[in-house]
């Protein structure tokens, strides 16, 4: 068999407690009745200060119907001998876990569900959080997401063939903490990526050795949405697999340093991109500025508690393009939030393949200049006009 090119990136953003919408018509490829095959794998974007971050999955299920309910007739599943206990946060720098594979009708799948063991008495850490210099705690997962993370899909599986996807489960974005009370819960943030291959798909590259083990986060982005993300290695080192066929700007965010942009970094499916080298590394310079802390309550009609809300900063460069600088969810108590922005100038440098040294530009018009999106599940995101930040700035929200 070979490997099946398949969809761009779906992004399924808190899809687990969404409806599903679509026809779910029993749509098949050429070769139905045949057999293909569907294999799956786990990985995860960077933490927001955890150490580690466990699901148990039990199985994985496809369906031809969006809108199939968990005891339809109908569905496939790969299911796991034994629940397997994943730390997210080893699943960095392209590294993937596999979750099996399943032969099964040529076709569309509309659906697809990734199924949580839950916390039982008999196992109350199967789902588990530790956040940095703490101790494990129990990672709530709301009732609706029994019966599996629901995902909306296209997935097709075509006779002969292996359709070869990964879940990206987004340990940052997937958890909320319920303001003081040491309570951690689930909104899942998972996105379905294709993988086509061992030979490209990847950018790899380093950044200054001081921002290693973590240090930064280096993040493939298109149009303002962020596609892969990872935190660097022990030596500086980043991997961000699997990432699309496409052109891409990579961003580096660093705590106490500026944020630095790579424009038109190119991802092919037949070699992996190399951005600098091991001796030629991005460093994004010390910032002389103390960064911004933008802080508020997001409201969602009238409502602060359980409203799974979340907030990003959006910076535009003079030129484009916009770009994701910063996330956070809500508070799940009190809907509060807080985030840190460097006030200090963007820098950008156009890609080149084997460069002897990479020199940054100033986008010196942009500095301090942010929008706020705020987005809550069944509501549309709410941009905010675009603000030039001088110091420490206060920002309620309500959506819608």
């Amino acid at each position: 068999m070979k490997s099946l090119r398949l969809l761009p990136v779906l992004a399924l953003m808190g899809a687990a407690l969404s409806g599903c919408g679509g026809g779910g018509d029993d749509a098949a490829v050429p070769g139905v009745g045949a057999l293909g095959t569907l294999r799956m794998a786990l990985t995860d974007a960077p933490a927001c200060g955890f150490d580690k971050l466990y699901v148990t999955v039990q199985r994985v299920r496809v369906h031809r119907t969006a809108g199939a309910d968990e005891a339809a007739a109908g569905w496939e599943e790969i299911v796991l001998t034994t629940p397997k206990r994943v730390d997210l946060l080893s699943l960095q720098n392209g590294a993937l876990t596999e979750l099996g594979q399943k032969a099964l009708p040529a076709g569309v799948y509309q659906q697809l569900r990734l199924v949580l063991e839950p916390n039982s008495a008999a196992n109350p850490l199967a789902n588990a959080i530790q956040p940095t210099g703490g101790s494990e705690l129990a990672l709530e997962t709301p009732s609706a997401m029994q019966s599996g993370l629901k995902l909306n899909v296209n997935l097709q599986v075509q006779a002969n063939e292996i359709a070869d996807f990964a879940i990206d489960f987004d340990a940052c974005k997937s958890v909320v903490k319920a303001g003081n009370s040491g309570r951690y819960l689930l909104k899942p943030v998972l996105t379905l990526i294709p993988l086509i291959g061992d030979a490209g798909q990847r950018i790899v590259g380093y950044v200054d050795p001081l921002l290693a083990n973590g240090g930064a986060v280096v993040s493939a982005q298109g149009n303002g949405q962020i596609v892969r993300a990872t935190p660097t290695d022990a030596s500086g080192r980043f991997t961000l697999y699997p990432v699309p066929a496409g052109t891409y700007e990579l961003v580096v965010n660093a705590s106490g340093r500026a944020n630095v942009l790579v424009t038109g970094v190119p991802v092919t499916t037949t070699a992996f991109t190399q951005v600098g080298s091991e001796t030629v590394r991005l460093v994004p310079p010390a910032a002389s500025l103390a960064p911004a802390v933008v802080s508020g309550v997001v409201t969602v009609n009238g409502a602060t508690a359980n409203t799974g809300a979340s907030v990003r900063a959006l910076q535009t460069l003079s030129g484009g393009p916009t770009l994701e600088m910063a996330y956070t969810a809500v508070s799940a108590t009190d809907g509060s939030y807080r985030l840190t922005l460097p006030l200090e100038a963007p820098l950008r440098w156009a890609f080149q393949p084997n460069p002897s040294s990479i020199s940054f530009s100033s986008v010196a018009a942009d500095a301090g200049k942010y929008r706020f999106e705020a987005s809550a599940p069944g509501f549309s995101p709410k941009l905010l006009a675009e603000q030039t930040l001088s110091g420490n700035t206060t920002l309620n929200i309500s959506l819608p």
